[in-house]
């Protein structure tokens, strides 16, 4: 019974960890960038796109499947980063709780953000 307790009360602190890390990733912001930083992309914690900044060089009909290209990079730039922080949020957020087998121990659980 007191087995049970800890694994409840460990369950509360996760629960209580989660949202405030939740709240940290929406009030996050990550800058990705590509061909230089003439594009640039901004997405939330949660990987929502914020903006999109485009060098005025840039905007010539004829380039633009390079533009397009860059794009796609400064998104997966940024994106990389949003997992990186994301990442590191977890670990803060289950440092000190016992979860057997880590995170994989949740059967592959994955987080609705």
């Amino acid at each position: 019974m007191k087995n049970l307790g800890n694994m409840l009360k460990q369950a509360q602190q996760m629960q209580t960890r989660m949202q405030e890390m939740q709240a940290r990733l929406e009030q996050t912001e990550v800058e990705g960038g590509a061909g230089g930083g003439m594009v640039k992309v901004l997405l939330s914690g949660k990987g929502d796109l914020r903006r999109v900044s485009i060098d005025p060089s840039l905007m010539v009909a004829d380039d633009r499947e390079v533009l397009e290209d860059l794009l796609v990079a400064a998104h997966a730039d940024a994106k990389q980063k949003v997992e990186a922080t994301m990442a590191e949020e977890m670990q803060k957020a289950t440092a000190g709780l016992d979860i057997p087998g880590g995170l994989g121990g949740l059967g592959g659980l994955k987080l609705p953000f």
